[in-house]
C-alpha cells in the first residue's frame, strides 16, 4: 500500500490537485515556484513537498 505523501505526481495530476491549467502548472514548476524534480525529460512533484507549499501558502506566502 502507497503512503499518499509519498506519491510522486505528474504536472498534470498536480494542475488537477490545484485546479490550475496545466500550462500555469508547468510554468510554476520551471521556474521553481512548485518544488518538482526531473526524470529524464519529465517533471515530478513529491505530494508531501506540495502540501508543505499549500501550507505555506495558507501563511500568507506568495508564490
Amino acid at each position: 500500500m502507497t503512503n499518499e505523501a509519498n506519491e510522486i505526481m505528474t504536472v498534470s495530476q498536480v494542475a488537477e490537485y490545484l485546479q490550475l491549467s496545466e500550462m500555469t502548472t508547468y510554468k510554476l514548476v520551471q521556474d521553481g515556484k512548485i518544488p518538482a524534480f526531473k526524470i529524464g525529460r519529465h517533471w515530478r512533484v513529491k505530494r508531501d513537498d506540495l502540501d508543505e507549499l499549500i501550507e505555506r501558502l495558507k501563511q500568507g506566502e506568495r508564490i
